[in-house]
């Protein structure tokens, strides 16, 4: 274990199921590593902690994608290590860690005591700001079912909740025309169902929308989505579901180092699976090494 740990639980992680794991994660670590302090709270709070740690320190966060999400910028700030315990509905970061399928004392296990290896992290640029996300970024259709998918009853977890969304936003589907440059490259103009920044292989809980994608190799991978009506975005599900998407002659698909996207009229995005409103103009970039991560 790191001379400095923490253990961090989002309480509102996989709706509110994290919640129920702080009791048996402070009995574990009473056995196991005591003394180590439990925090149970809100991002706001979470954040706050974590910018009162000394660089190096060691983050055990019990939560999901958008926990890692909100955390992400406190982390990178405080230069932090990070140790993944995961609890939420997507998992798509715990999957490119290999962490993910771990029972609780094993991954509080290798969270705490695991070595520490460098890990890519992207950066979304906007005029309001840059934001950094851990696995994903999306725009377009794929960013409007994670925003739909927020109004999936919460006993809908895992793939089953963005495979509701997905059927549901095919019913207001909408395409747009949007420019994507990688690497100051023309990849697609045109109309387009979505174009994704991919750090990990999957999103939307196991998805393998970039099956090629690995989060230590310096670059990420984007996937452009072209025209697709309702009926052939429908027949594309199966396709994506297999990883069999990228043999499609409207389906592209490049790894880059900086990238940008400009659209005809305001796109959602969503970062991580997490909504972040619509922009028009866009520009991604790789920040190589960035993070400490147990994996």
């Amino acid at each position: 274990m790191t001379a400095t740990a923490i253990v961090i639980v989002n309480p509102r992680a996989a709706g509110g199921r994290a919640a129920k794991l702080v009791e048996p994660i402070r009995a574990w670590l009473s056995r196991h590593a005591p003394g180590t302090p439990v925090l149970a709270a809100g991002p706001d709070e979470l954040r706050s902690r974590l910018a009162g740690l000394s660089p190096g320190s060691r983050a055990v966060l019990v939560g999901g994608d958008g926990s890692v999400h909100r955390l992400l910028p406190a982390l990178l700030a405080g230069r932090l290590e990070l140790g993944l315990v995961p609890v939420g509905t997507g998992n798509d970061f715990a999957r490119a860690l290999g962490v993910f399928g771990l029972g609780l004392e094993a991954a509080l296990a290798r969270a705490l005591r695991a070595p520490a290896l460098p890990c890519d992290v992207g950066e979304l640029r906007m005029p309001a700001g840059a934001v950094p996300f851990a696995s994903s970024l999306s725009a377009g259709f794929d960013a409007a079912v994670s925003r739909r998918a927020l109004a999936v009853p919460g006993w809908v977890g895992g793939m089953p909740r963005y495979l509701v969304a997905t059927l549901a936003e095919l019913v207001a589907l909408k395409s747009c025309r949007i420019r994507v440059l990688a690497d100051r490259r023309l990849l697609h103009e045109g109309e387009a169902l979505f174009a994704a920044c991919l750090n990990t292989p999957s999103y939307g809980s196991g998805m393998p929308i970039a099956p090629a994608a690995r989060i230590d190799d310096g670059v990420l991978d984007a996937v452009v989505a072209g025209r697709f009506g309702r009926a052939g975005a429908l027949a594309m599900l199966p396709r994506l579901l297999l990883g069999r998407h990228l043999g499609h002659p409207r389906v592209l698909a490049a790894q880059f180092a900086e990238l940008a996207i400009e659209a005809d009229a305001p796109i959602p995005i969503a970062a991580d699976g997490e909504p972040l409103g619509e922009t028009t103009s866009l520009a991604v970039r790789v920040l190589p090494g960035a993070l400490r991560v147990v994996r």
